[in-house]
C-alpha cells in the first residue's frame, strides 16, 4: 500500500513538479516484454509522449526480448532516443529477466507466441504457459511486491491467469488483462452507428474472454448528448435492439480477424493504444459514473462467474486500484453470454495449469 500511495503521488507533482516535470521526484519503473514486436512498437512512443502515466510522470523504461532479438531492440532504442522525450529517465534493452523486472513497478506483457499452422488454441495455450510461467516466476523473485501488471500477449485471459499463479506473494488484484481494444471497438462502431463521436459514448461493458465467445453488452450503455447539462440518453433507444442483440456483437467479436483479412497482419496500434488506456485509467482513475473494462481476477465477484478466472468485468479505478461494478441486472440474453465466456476460460484454465 505504502508503495502504491508513492506510486500515486509520481502521478500527482507538487506545483514546483509542474513546472519541471523531470526533476522532482523518482522516475517509476515501466517493463515492456516483447519490445521488438509491433504492438510493443506503439506503445513505447506512447509511453514517451506521456500517453501511460500522464505528462508530469518520468519513466525508467526496459525493453525486454529474447536474445536474438537483441539487435532490433537497440534499433528502437536508438528510435526513441532520437525522438529526445524528456519523460524517459533511462533506457535498458535487456534479455535479462532480473534486469527487466528488478524493482519494477508497472509491467505490460505483450510479448507471446504466435498461433502458428496446425496449431489450435489448447496448443497455443501450452506453448504461451511456458513463456507466462516464466515471467510470472521472475516478477515473483525480483519486481516490487505491488507491481501492477496487464497482460496483452494473447490468449490473453488465461496468460495474466498463469502469470498470476506463478507469483503467489504479489496481491491478485494486481494481475490484469487486456479487453480495453475490445471496448474501444464496440465505442468505435456504436458512434458509427449513431452518428456520434465515440467521445460521447459511455459504459459499454465486455464481459468474459478476449476472444470469439466475449460479450460486448450495450444495456447500461448511454450517448452524453450535452456534456455541460450532464444530459444523456440510452444507446438501446437510439440504435436499433435487433443490431446491438446480433450484427453488432458478432462484428466487435470478430474485428480482430476483420483486420488481419484488410491489412495482412493483425492490430497493433490500436491494441497498443488500448493498453495505454489500460494503464492510464487504472493508476490516473476514471471518471465519477464512467466504467472502463478490465480482465482482473474473478474472486468472490459475482455475477455467477466462477472464482479464480481472470474475466473481464465493467470496472471503476481510483488511486491506483480496480473495483467491479457491483448490483448490474442481467436479463436472460446476457446471461446466457457470460456463462459461454465463463465456460471458455474454465477449459482454457484447464488445458492450460491443469486444474
Amino acid at each position: 500500500m505504502e508503495r502504491t500511495q508513492r506510486l500515486i503521488n509520481h502521478l500527482q507533482p507538487s506545483s514546483d513538479a509542474k513546472a519541471n516535470s523531470t526533476k522532482f521526484y523518482k522516475p517509476v519503473k515501466v517493463c515492456v516484454t516483447g519490445a521488438a514486436g509491433n504492438i510493443a512498437y506503439s506503445v513505447l512512443f506512447g509511453i514517451g509522449r506521456g500517453k501511460l502515466l500522464g505528462p508530469n510522470t518520468p519513466i525508467e523504461l526496459r525493453l525486454l526480448d529474447l536474445p536474438q532479438m537483441r539487435k532490433k531492440v537497440d534499433g528502437v532504442v536508438m528510435e526513441l532516443k532520437d525522438c529526445a522525450f524528456p519523460l524517459i529517465t533511462k533506457y535498458i534493452p535487456t534479455g535479462d529477466y532480473k534486469t527487466a523486472f528488478e524493482d519494477c513497478d508497472i509491467a505490460l506483457l505483450i510479448g507471446a507466441k504466435p498461433r502458428g499452422k496446425g496449431m489450435v488454441r489448447a496448443d497455443l495455450l501450452k506453448a504461451n504457459a511456458k513463456i507466462f510461467e516464466g515471467q510470472g516466476k521472475a516478477i515473483e523473485k525480483w519486481a516490487d511486491k505491488n507491481i501492477k501488471v496487464v497482460v496483452v500477449g494473447n490468449p490473453a485471459n488465461t496468460n495474466a491467469l498463469i502469470t498470476m499463479t506463478n507469483a503467489p506473494s504479489i496481491p491478485r488484484t494486481n494481475f490484469t488483462a487486456l479487453t480495453r481494444l475490445d471496448q474501444n471497438r464496440s465505442i468505435s462502431q456504436l458512434a458509427d452507428r449513431a452518428g456520434v463521436t465515440a467521445g460521447q459514448i459511455k459504459n459499454v461493458v465486455i464481459w468474459g474472454n478476449h476472444s470469439k465467445t466475449q460479450y460486448p453488452d450495450t444495456r447500461n450503455a448511454v450517448i452524453v448528448d450535452s456534456p455541460v447539462k450532464g444530459s444523456c440518453s440510452a444507446v438501446r433507444s437510439q440504435i436499433c435492439t435487433k443490431y446491438l442483440d446480433g450484427e453488432f456483437i458478432s462484428t466487435v467479436q470478430g474485428r480482430g480477424k476483420a483486420i488481419i483479412n484488410a491489412r495482412g497482419s493483425s492490430s497493433a496500434a490500436s491494441a497498443a493504444n488500448a493498453a495505454l488506456d489500460h494503464v492510464r485509467s487504472w493508476m490516473r482513475g476514471t471518471p465519477a459514473g464512467e466504467w472502463v473494462s478490465m480482465a482482473v481476477c474473478s474472486d468472490n465477484s459475482g455475477y455467477d462467474v466462477p472464482d479464480n478466472l481472470i474475466f473481464s468485468f465493467p470496472c471503476t479505478c481510483s488511486d491506483g486500484n480496480w473495483q467491479i461494478v457491483k448490483g448490474i441486472h442481467l436479463d436472460e440474453f446476457s446471461r446466457v453470454k457470460v456463462k459461454a465466456t465463463a465456460d471458455e476460460l474454465v477449459g482454457e484454465r484447464s488445458s492450460a495449469l491443469g486444474q
